[in-house]
């Protein structure tokens, strides 16, 4: 089409100005939609003008929409052109989106995290760098971590070796900031020195208890069975100082049990670190804390103490 003709029964043809009179958008817009060839014009006027036809006016707003949905102009262009469908250009689009939304979740973590502590630029640093881990890394950190804690103690229940081995590289692949902000302070608290030290005393003292009869699982049964005994005795209003907490101590720990050994094994595990720790991994793991049952431990502690000067 050359000229400003119209066949009989034809629409007549539509100018940029029609375009854009019809949809809403700019004539610069369409122009610059028109120059990359999402929208070529079907002819020209006798001025030279762009033409366009009903067509190209649903065409138009099939690129309208694909570009409000943020599409780039090379998927635009291959979709306009039936090289590829809306659904399989949709969804490598949400795909992408995903991926965007993660690293947002992490960057919004991160400094939310910066802004609460008021951390200096060395350690929003270091936050960022742990946030963006892989899980691959992320499992490198925590196996290190257990490695260095039962180095050379074969006699450490595996159970929980295993638990801690497993313990918080699976942070999900789209994380809350809660997780992304829990994570972090994890991944710090693992290389903390003091931390470690007491991760491996802890572990010193449970494979020094073990011998090669002693099932598997079985540190995980005594702790349970610590809170439910020590449980009972605080409802009863057992005093952690009186004959009647000896005999809870015998029922937990035997007769001839070592009570200065045992109370420095509890001491060692009783910390606001490893307490933290515990909070730390239920929250990257998306569920809630587990009780840490500190009045049952304290209470033991205490009649361990008093039983052992007596």
């Amino acid at each position: 089409m050359t000229d400003d003709s119209t066949p009989p029964g034809a629409d007549p043809p539509l100018t940029i100005g029609d375009l854009a009179r019809a949809t809403g958008l700019t004539v610069r817009t369409i122009r610059y939609w028109s120059d990359e060839g999402l929208l070529p014009p079907v002819g020209r006027s006798s001025g030279g003008y762009r033409l366009y036809d009903a067509a190209s006016a649903a065409r138009l707003e099939l690129i309208h929409t694909l570009r409000e949905l943020d599409l780039g102009l090379d998927d635009v262009r291959r979709v306009v052109a039936g090289e590829t469908t809306v659904a399989e250009v949709a969804a490598r689009h949400v795909a992408a989106l995903d991926a965007q939304i993660r690293a947002l979740r992490v960057t919004r973590a991160v400094l939310s995290t910066v802004a609460d502590r008021g951390s200096t630029a060395e350690e929003m640093t270091l936050m960022n760098k742990l946030a963006r881990l892989s899980a691959a890394e992320r499992a490198r950190i925590i196996e290190e971590f257990v490695e260095e804690t039962f180095r050379g103690l074969d006699t450490a229940d595996p159970v929980i070796r295993e638990r801690m081995r497993g313990a918080a590289a699976d942070l999900p692949d789209d994380p809350t900031p809660e997780q992304v902000d829990a994570w972090v302070e994890l991944a710090e608290l693992l290389q903390d020195p003091e931390f470690r030290a007491r991760m491996r005393a802890a572990a010193e003292f449970n494979a020094a208890d073990r011998d090669g009869s002693t099932p598997a699982g079985a540190s995980m049964w005594f702790m349970r069975r610590l809170v439910q005994l020590a449980s009972e005795a605080r409802a009863r209003g057992v005093s952690p100082e009186s004959p009647e907490a000896g005999d809870v101590l015998r029922e937990l720990l035997g007769e001839d049990a070592d009570h200065v050994a045992v109370l420095a094994r509890m001491e060692a595990n009783a910390t606001d670190k490893l307490s933290r720790y515990r909070e730390l991994l239920a929250v990257v793991k998306g569920r809630r804390p587990d009780a840490d049952h500190r009045e049952e431990f304290a209470w033991v502690v205490a009649a361990l103490r008093s039983h052992a000067a007596g």
